[in-house]
């Protein structure tokens, strides 16, 4: 006899009840009770489950036991079939994840590209700022034009360079996601040929920010207020006005980079913007300064700070704010450097380049280039620290010249 509701509702022994055509209601010595599909298949029985009573009713398991006959009826286990569903709903979750995870997986990925600590720091803090608000929680399969639209129109006019910033990250964490299988199709967030029609640009919105810069005729003041400031902030500051170098390469500096006999300094290619070894031909000064810094046991670093470690990015940045100086940075000081090459030196320009570590002449004349001109700019050091000291500059400044002389 077929089951009726009320007889389901009041049945109570274990086992299995029928109601026809495979359909049977199972009854567990617990209590449970569920619907069960009972066919065979390849000459062997199989049992497939429909669901607890207290969520599918009589009905709604006879709609679904019919439903299972019409894919036996087209040759299909409903078993499999079911197995199947599961496995492909599963490959897809696998498949699916948001744009903030994406992001974070990129990020631990790549994470050693970044050799500026403080850039690192930007990537995921930029992108917490104003990707993740807007879409963060979305599937990254689901991030369209429209939706990083969103993010740079709010920032594109007013905050420029942050904005392309954004908008490069965004564009690698997509690629990422694509090459990863997270997404496919065009990326959203590509300037050319896409976002440049949509947005206007940089170079029509803002001029770029240089650093500020000490004019070169204040440095020699300058660095005789800077010798009154105690502390290895204040040594750092000058020794990286008078080697020319980057805020970065200086605070990162080890000891066992450098020579004191031989009087130069080697930063290491990883600790480099082009990723070139770079040789500073130390002055007197220099050397001055390094041999009179205080070391500790186990730390490696030249310029150690409070917590037995290097010096903070901000540590110099401090000098120069407790100088009331905030209209210079210690990045300009290579802009100073620069200048008084320029105008008060007869030094070739592949010479003052090289001694500020940047790219020189084109890729043909790089694979000829071998040298770095390490005697010539230590001669340009031994000036530029005269210079700023005072002391022995051999420039031509307030001199009189014979013309026969």
């Amino acid at each position: 006899m077929p089951l009726t509701a009320l007889r389901v509702a009041r049945l109570k022994k274990p086992g299995r009840h029928g109601d026809g055509h495979g359909l049977y209601l199972q009854i567990t010595n617990s209590g449970v009770k569920s619907w069960l599909l009972r066919y065979e298949r390849t000459g062997r029985e199989r049992w497939l489950g429909l669901g607890p009573l207290h969520t599918v009713s009589l009905h709604e398991a006879r709609e679904r036991a019919r439903r299972a006959r019409l894919q036996l009826l087209d040759g299909t286990d409903p078993i499999e079939a079911k197995k199947q569903a599961k496995a492909e709903q599963a490959l897809a979750a696998a498949k699916t994840i948001t744009f903030e995870q994406a992001t974070t997986q990129y990020f631990n990925a790549n994470e050693k590209r970044w050799k500026n600590p403080k850039h690192r720091n930007q990537f995921l803090s930029s992108m917490k700022a104003y990707a993740f608000p807007k879409f963060g929680k979305l599937p990254v399969n689901e991030i369209d034009r429209g939706l990083v639209l969103q993010v740079l129109d709010a920032i594109w006019q007013d905050k420029t360079e942050t904005a392309s910033r954004v908008r490069g990250r965004i564009e690698r964490v997509l690629d990422w996601a694509s090459v990863r299988g997270f997404r496919s199709g065009e990326n959203p967030a590509r300037w050319r040929g896409h976002l440049e029609h949509a947005l206007p640009a940089r170079g029509n919105l803002a001029k770029p920010q240089h650093h500020p810069a000490l004019p070169y005729r204040e440095l020699p003041d300058f660095i005789r207020l800077l010798r009154t400031r105690m502390g290895v902030a204040a040594c750092a500051v000058e020794f990286t006005i008078l080697t020319a170098a980057r805020t970065g390469e200086v605070i990162g500096a080890t000891w066992d980079e450098i020579n004191l006999e031989e009087a130069v300094w080697t930063v290491p290619a990883s600790r480099m913007k082009a990723k070139k070894e770079h040789r500073v031909p130390l002055s007197d000064r220099s050397l001055e300064i390094l041999r009179a810094l205080p070391r500790e046991r186990n730390n490696p670093f030249v310029f150690i700070g409070p917590h037995r470690s290097g010096l903070s990015n901000m540590a110099m940045a401090s000098v120069l704010r407790r100088m009331d100086r905030k209209d210079i940075t210690v990045h300009g000081f290579r802009s100073t450097f620069r200048d008084w090459a320029a105008e008060r030196t007869a030094y070739d320009n592949p010479v003052v380049e090289q001694a500020l570590a940047h790219t020189i002449g084109n890729a043909v004349e790089r694979a000829y280039r071998r040298g770095d001109m390490l005697d010539k700019r230590r001669k340009l050091m031994s000036d530029w620290a005269s210079y700023s000291n005072l002391t022995g500059w051999a420039g031509n400044e307030g001199q009189v010249i014979p013309i026969r002389g």
